[in-house]
């Protein structure tokens, strides 16, 4: 049976499937619509998305879309490890601007639901990291928004891993949190 934690902020569910092995390898539903739809989750999934990262200390994110492209995402990790981050950006929200960090690995065999509403990014802990995540909306140029990773308000504890980031350079000049006009609004 899937284990499953609910994190501190609303709707940000961590998922780990069972792992079945043997000498041969081993099995895993890694993905089961019933599992999230027992845990009231109502994302349908439009489209899966890959992502490989060589560098440890890559950053991504904190990365969104706006609506009607707002994305739900069901992240795991192929193979390495990040440190995964959702953020609530859903004004009027008692948690409005808290977040939430996990670690996500290929050994831990976890994944993290992050809705449409909070702002998601990762750092790469460990060289040549592949992320595997499921979106509920298709990607729209026109409403991608992007948040400072490193945002003094936010004051997100990313791990310490000796590197300096690895930024692109969209996410080098991304919004401060105080500039930052959410589209999402909290609706209790």
């Amino acid at each position: 049976m899937t284990q499953v934690h609910h994190h501190a902020l609303s709707g940000v569910i961590e998922f780990t499937p069972p792992k079945y092995g043997d000498h041969r390898g081993f099995f895993s539903e890694v993905f089961k619509q019933s599992t999230l739809d027992a845990e009231g989750v109502e994302a349908r999934w439009v489209q899966d998305n890959q992502s490989f990262s060589a560098a440890p200390g890559t950053i991504r994110g904190l990365h969104l879309q706006a609506p009607p492209f707002a994305q739900a995402k069901l992240v795991r990790v192929l193979r390495g490890a990040i440190y995964d981050v959702a953020v609530d950006i859903r004004r009027g929200s008692p948690t409005y601007g808290q977040w939430v960090g996990v670690e996500l690995s290929a050994d831990k065999w976890n994944q993290l639901l992050v809705p449409a509403g909070y702002a998601h990014g990762f750092m790469t802990l460990v060289p040549d990291c592949e992320i595997l995540y499921k979106v509920s909306a298709k990607y729209s140029k026109e409403s991608e928004m992007a948040i400072r990773w490193d945002d003094p308000d936010l004051a997100i504890t990313w791990p310490d891993i000796g590197v300096e980031p690895v930024l692109s350079e969209k996410d080098a000049v991304a919004t401060p949190f105080a500039e930052f006009n959410t589209p999402f609004f909290y609706q209790g």
